[in-house]
């Protein structure tokens, strides 16, 4: 096993993980501002999965005797609507599916079987945020601005705590 090809390829799904949790943070701060709320918590949720995703891969970074590279992909797309955003998102998480594939391939053939399996869950977690995603656009699609007009009236129904 060459240790730098997986170090490599660990270090480039830290920066693409850095990137997600940095861009569904920034979703998540928006839709909730917009009265989101649960599509907002959605992406507050999955952007802290994105950050345990981090962790095991910095931990099998350092197992391997390299350093983590904490370098976001790219800046934030600054995307405010609705569909749009949930378009995004979803051909991130493909892409996710795609890259971890690849790398799992890569590692097997570079015998490294630890790190082959790391990237192998991390593809069935990208597939379940995608599967999340895709719920929310399709009932965007299919009820259009009523099915986001409820979700503004999830977070005002609750009104304040008793007591105020």
């Amino acid at each position: 096993m060459e240790k730098a090809k997986s170090i490599h390829l660990l270090n480039k799904a830290v920066a693409d993980e850095l990137q997600a949790v940095h861009q569904y943070m920034y979703f998540h701060f928006h839709l909730d501002d917009q009265g989101f709320k649960p599509l907002s918590q959605l992406f507050k949720r999955i952007a802290i999965q994105e950050t345990g995703h981090l962790e095991v891969l910095a931990d099998r970074i350092l197992f391997l005797k390299g350093d983590v590279e904490m370098v976001a992909a790219g800046p934030v797309e600054k995307i405010l609507e609705p569909e749009a955003i949930l378009v995004k998102v979803m051909a991130m998480e493909e892409d996710g599916v795609k890259t971890y594939n690849q790398a799992a391939q890569e590692c097997a053939a570079n015998a490294d079987a630890a790190t082959k399996q790391l990237f192998e869950r991390l593809v069935g977690d990208e597939e379940g945020h995608f599967d999340q995603y895709e719920k929310q656009h399709d009932n965007i699609k299919r009820f259009g601005l009523s099915y986001l007009a409820l979700q503004s009236f999830g977070g005002a129904a609750r009104g304040p705590p008793a007591g105020e």
